[in-house]
């Protein structure tokens, strides 16, 4: 049975695995992409670029790290007690809601959303002239989005809180100091001044290392764990599709510049 101390005994080992900078200066310097491919298989990112090819398409690269990153929820969400394990696994939609407030204000399904093996039923029901809000499935909670798709982060945090489950560990202060960082790092963006986003993102970067130190036998850890790995996810998606939307063409600046 799946408890705190085995979570964080495999968070710890998966945590210590992700690549410094160090690692990321090194293959991010490979500017041909199948070198690059080749080196982010010598790396502890080979597990994320398994499947993508040098003539995969950026569609393709996407589908494919979305899985990626579903998977990566189902299995930390399995170490986690049974408890915590809706919340976990309710992570995994985070990646869908950029399509999800498109197709809540009437947007139209586009070719690489049938492809999707979470999307393609709200596509589906789209096509029946059903309207796309989810009815099933695991998208369902989001239904709410269509009467107000700008709320529809809002849905998802809803949903988020609702499955958090209580005295079961921790005392919520780190989750919710999470909550917060995350909030704040997201509204960031939308200040018309930045121009450069990859301060922010090594900023949230250093401030989720250090809650995670802090995060000791604490459900939190899991959270942060995977607010971590999607900033990698990020990063590493940045660089796929930098080579793969322009082969051949010379990249003009530094990666994560």
């Amino acid at each position: 049975m799946s408890s705190l101390e085995y979570a964080h005994a495999r968070l710890g080992a998966r945590y210590g695995e992700r690549p410094d900078e160090i690692a990321w200066r090194r293959i991010e310097h490979v500017r041909d992409f199948p070198a690059f491919l080749d080196a982010t298989r010598a790396s502890s990112l080979r597990g994320l670029t398994s499947g993508i090819g040098p003539v995969s398409t950026p569609h393709e690269i996407d589908t494919l790290l979305r899985d990626r990153w579903r998977a990566l929820v189902t299995e930390v969400a399995g170490w986690m007690p049974e408890a915590w394990q809706p919340a976990m696994l309710w992570s995994a939609a985070v990646v869908d809601l950029a399509a999800v407030q498109h197709l809540a204000r009437s947007g139209a399904t586009l070719p690489w959303m049938r492809d999707d093996s979470i999307l393609r039923d709200l596509c589906e029901r789209e096509a029946g002239g059903f309207g796309a809000a989810p009815v099933g499935g695991p998208l369902a909670p989001l239904a709410t989005a269509w009467a107000e798709p700008d709320r529809v982060g809002h849905a998802w945090r809803a949903e988020f809180w609702r499955r958090v489950p209580r005295g079961h560990g921790g005392d919520g202060t780190l989750l919710a100091e999470l909550a917060r960082i995350l909030k704040i790092h997201l509204a960031a963006f939308h200040d018309g001044a930045v121009r450069d986003g990859w301060p922010l993102r090594r900023a949230l970067q250093a401030r989720l290392a250090g809650m995670y130190r802090r995060a000791v036998l604490d459900p939190a850890a899991a959270f942060i764990f995977l607010a971590l790995a999607a900033l990698d996810l990020e990063r590493l998606r940045g660089e796929l599709q930098r080579r793969a939307a322009f082969v051949g063409v010379p990249m003009l600046t530094e990666p994560g510049a």
